[in-house]
């Protein structure tokens, strides 16, 4: 286990004491960092190691290129972000954190150096706060042209005098498959003189070796850069770090729990933390958003956001961030709607304002916050949902048909709630059509082929993982297959180490189990997954290990997450505190939960004004079975649960 981080000599309040920001940060090991962030924030401030790991920083590299400003938190490829980065020292100098010195909390990272040099870092949600110790000398680079995915990055900047720099930084989002661009004003506390520059960089000189660097950022234009810089012109390092720790010290208040172990804790608080890294809210100072077809509007009251992961985050993160923030949640739909009005690719456009992965399943999100109570009005962006339905959709590989079936799924409810019947039985109709003949066809009778990574052309994964990719059509898998045998062959698959808990095309399937009349088998894999040293792991996110991996695939140490394994972008963090809170989103787009062992004894979450209480009554042993759960009083009948309860005052009792 991590040790417990300090802020000021003092011990963190609260929860924030339970995060452990270092978890999953070295190596391929989760691919997240300690950067200093606040929630829904543009900038996230750590070094990036050399060689780096997928968000640059690699708690086991301490050689550094410098501090860049931004990044995503695991999303594979080569990362995305890693802009405007600055070494406290000239650009080829080697340079080591020092990393006995390291220190992170909510909202604050600060580490020593090899040269002498030290820094401090925070923000808030568009102004970067670096506050350096320079060695003799005074020098830093400035990498202008910085970033993880070097493809269709390009920078300019002006030196408007000793204190201020000024200009544009474009970069390709993750993948290289788009673009985004930002604005920004770079100024010291300190006067520098340039020592050299070319058109991609420049080494300063500072007069002293104490030096306060603020850097203002926005994807609208220079006007405003200058504004975001400006509105914290009156605010001290000190003021904006207790600021940026007290949003953070109000987002893990949200959830209380009690029972089970400190390790247990520091995952369900580090992972609640990570929810909260995107998407980003890119709403200017004067209320205004850049559209993806670089039109800028007015965002009408509401926050606009940009950065998403969507292929991976609709089915365990964003229903979480819609449990505790629905208020806000409201404001992320209206921006996915908007998506579809003003440009949306399947991955990202050539005008994104902040860096983003993919977009796709975006309708299961919104028919997820529809279907649970969050007002969402398809209307702007339905004529773009349905031409990305007919003309964008893959339908050429198993797993792309089964993905479409989900997504023409949705859509079909969606052109029912906007009133387009004929749409909605289109679309149904080819949904139903494609999972009966790809699921009889591909994935219903078991073969030699099932375990095979990447088999008939799958992205990421194996028959056995995609066959159970769309529960929605539960009931007719049962119908043509029979609710035992596939309750016998989902254990089979479990039994034999071939869930991919690193990968997310098959992360619902413990709890399938409770369709299939096994509740007690729910049950116990999810125990097994979150408290079972011995569970074996045989993939990876791409491939078979050459060895399989034995353990927990969540541990609260540097290299916490199993190997190969992305946290994608907060969406193995939404998996991990749904299945420790004892409920789960298996259908996406419904308001239904699967219920099943909490890993707390007592937990209260607040959101609203109400509090949701879940209680543990009678258990001796995690293995124990419930014998039944009453809801406000009264015994539930089956182990679903519908959302409208999380929506009041209630209270969730399992007995044991």
């Amino acid at each position: 286990m991590i040790a417990p981080l300090e802020l000021d000599g003092r011990s963190l309040p609260g929860n924030l004491k339970h995060i452990s920001l270092f978890m999953g940060s070295s190596g391929d090991n989760g691919q997240v960092t300690p950067a200093a962030a606040v929630p829904f924030g543009m900038l996230s401030l750590c070094p990036d190691s050399n060689p780096r790991q997928h968000a640059g920083y690699d708690y086991a590299q301490p050689v550094t290129s410098g501090v860049s400003i931004n990044r995503l938190s695991g999303i594979g490829c080569s990362g995305v972000g890693g802009n405007l980065r600055i070494k406290p020292s000239p650009k080829d100098e080697v340079l080591e954190v020092a990393k006995e010195t390291e220190n992170a909390v909510p909202g604050y990272y600060s580490t020593s150096f090899s040269n002498g040099s030290s820094g401090e870092f925070t923000v808030s949600r568009t102004v970067a706060f670096e506050k350096w110790h320079l060695a003799e000398g005074g020098l830093a680079s400035v990498d202008f042209k910085s970033a993880f995915e070097r493809r269709k990055t390009a920078c300019e900047y002006t030196i408007l005098n000793d204190k201020e720099i000024v200009g544009r930084i474009e970069s390709g989002t993750a993948c290289a498959r788009g673009t985004y661009s930002f604005y920004f004003r770079l100024r010291s506390d300190v006067p520098f003189t340039v020592v050299s520059s070319t058109p991609e960089e420049a080494l300063l000189k500072f007069e002293r070796n104490d030096v306060e660097i603020r850097i203002g950022v926005s994807p609208i234009d220079q006007e405003s850069a200058d504004k975001e810089i400006e509105g914290v012109s009156g605010k001290s390092f000190g003021k904006v770090k207790d600021e940026a720790l007290n949003q953070w010290k109000r987002i893990v208040s949200k959830v209380n729990v009690k029972g089970s172990t400190e390790e247990q804790k520091r995952l369900f608080y580090t992972s609640l933390y990570r929810l909260y890294l995107s998407p980003m809210d890119v709403t200017s100072w004067n209320g205004k958003y850049l559209g993806t077809d670089g039109v800028v509007y007015d965002a009408e009251g509401r926050r606009a956001f940009n950065s998403w992961s969507m292929w991976d985050t609709y089915r365990a993160k964003f229903p979480m961030l819609l449990l505790l923030e629905p208020e806000t949640y409201a404001d992320m739909a209206a921006s996915c709607v908007n998506l579809f009005r003003t440009g949306k690719k399947n991955w990202a456009t050539d005008c994104e304002s902040a860096p983003t992965v993919r977009t796709e399943h975006m309708g299961l999100m919104l028919l997820d916050a529809y279907r649970k109570g969050i007002p969402v009005d398809f209307r702007p962006g339905y004529d773009g949902m349905v031409k990305e339905a007919l003309t964008e959709l893959p339908r050429e590989t198993p797993d792309n048909l089964l993905e479409l079936c989900n997504d023409l799924w949705a859509l079909s409810q969606i052109a029912s709630i906007v009133g387009s019947d004929e749409d909605a039985a289109k679309f149904i109709a080819e949904a139903d059509s494609t999972f009966e003949k790809v699921w009889k066809e591909v994935f219903m009778t078991v073969t030699d082929d099932f375990s095979l990574m990447k088999n008939n052309g799958l992205y990421q994964g194996t028959k056995w993982q995609y066959r159970w990719s769309c529960p929605q059509y539960v009931d007719r898998m049962v119908q043509w297959h029979g609710a035992e045998r596939l309750a016998d062959e989902l254990d089979t698959f479990f039994k034999e180490g071939m869930f991919n808990q690193g990968n997310e095309p098959d992360i619902q399937t413990p709890f399938m189990f409770n369709r299939f009349g096994r509740p007690d088998k729910t049950q116990e894999w999810v125990r097994k997954y979150l408290t079972d040293d011995g569970m074996v792991h045989i993939y990876g996110g791409q491939a078979e290990y050459p060895e399989p991996f034995v353990g927990r695939a969540f541990q609260d140490k540097p290299d916490g997450y199993a190997p190969e394994m992305d946290e994608d972008d907060g969406t193995m963090s939404g998996w991990y505190m749904f299945s420790q809170l004892g409920f789960y989103p298996l259908n996406v787009g419904t308001s239904e939960y699967e219920l099943f062992t909490p890993i707390f004894d007592r937990i209260t979450i607040k959101e609203g004004g109400h509090k949701i209480r879940i209680r543990v009554s009678g258990r001796k042993d995690y293995s124990d079975p419930i014998k039944e759960i009453l809801v406000d009083g009264k015994k539930l009948e089956g182990w679903t649960l519908d959302h409208e309860v999380f929506r009041k005052n209630s209270k969730i009792v399992f007995k044991y």
